[in-house]
């Protein structure tokens, strides 16, 4: 027994967001929130990935697939997931979409902005051409 519902059966969609103090991390974090109501995957915790909580980081390893969303160019979803050890995942940045730091209004057209680009990413991850 996995203790999890779904994880013998090809895990879980698993979503780790910037949840930083700028604005391009309020939109990452949102937009994680909407993909989970969404069904699209579970977003989960970020902070239990950089303490190496034994539980978080088993659920993580069964994960089918990670997506991977930070903020900015610092990357900071992107490094705590590649230093406990996790490389298989779809990573991309609110920035690359054309918002900047400092300059980017938290709203739902952003976030779906966000959203629409992970899916899309996903979705060629799983489908490569």
């Amino acid at each position: 027994m996995c203790g999890q519902s779904n994880c013998c059966s090809g895990g879980t969609t698993l979503i780790f967001a910037c949840s930083g103090a700028a604005d391009v991390g309020a939109v990452a974090d949102q937009a994680a929130r909407k993909m989970t109501k969404e069904g699209v995957g579970k977003m989960f915790c970020l902070a239990g990935i950089g303490g190496r909580i034994s539980g978080i980081m088993k659920t993580t390893e069964a994960a089918s697939k990670i997506l991977a969303i930070d903020g900015c160019e610092l990357d900071c979803v992107k490094n705590c997931l590649q230093q406990t050890g996790f490389t298989e995942f779809v990573h991309f940045r609110v920035t690359d979409l054309g918002m900047q730091k400092g300059k980017t209004t938290v709203d739902d057209e952003n976030i779906a902005k966000v959203t629409y680009k992970a899916k899309k990413l996903m979705t060629e991850k799983q489908n490569p051409q």
